[in-house]
């Protein structure tokens, strides 16, 4: 069998490529936790922890509010997942971790991905003292045309 089959075999068996993805992130496999993932790591998607939280629950699996919450920010304090902030109150959680940005459609509360070709971002003064850049997002608000 070839190496391309047997990593194919290993997709298809999504148990065992939550398990690695988790681990390779440093993040202990529990029951609660590979299902979150299990929802999130479905496909390329941008959930609210909400949604997160109906999707594992379909599944007669109970997990708490504060569970899913917990969970999310632990996925992307390890960079298993990003987090979308549109505002204080509308955070969506992207299981696309690759740098990208974000188109948000205030009237149909729907968010889609973005590239930029090339982009240049310059603070106009420097940096606090002692920071790094870690990163920049890039939300572009849009609304239905009429």
């Amino acid at each position: 069998m070839s190496e391309k089959t047997n990593k194919q075999d290993f997709m298809k068996d999504s148990e065992n490529y939550i398990k690695v993805q988790l681990l390779k992130c440093d993040i202990n496999p529990t029951f609660q936790r590979n299902e979150i993932a299990r929802v999130m790591l479905n496909k390329p998607q941008h959930l609210s922890a909400e949604q997160v939280l109906t999707f594992v629950n379909e599944s007669d699996v109970h997990v708490s509010k504060a569970t899913v919450y917990n969970t999310l920010n632990l996925f992307v304090e390890k960079g298993l997942i990003r987090e979308v902030s549109i505002d204080p109150i509308k955070i969506f959680y992207d299981s696309n971790t690759s740098h990208h940005h974000h188109y948000y459609n205030g009237d149909t509360g729907e968010i889609s991905d973005f590239e930029i070709d090339e982009m240049s971002l310059n603070p106009k003064s420097s940096l606090p003292e002692n920071t790094v850049q870690s990163g920049i997002d890039v939300v572009v608000r849009v609304k239905n045309s009429t």
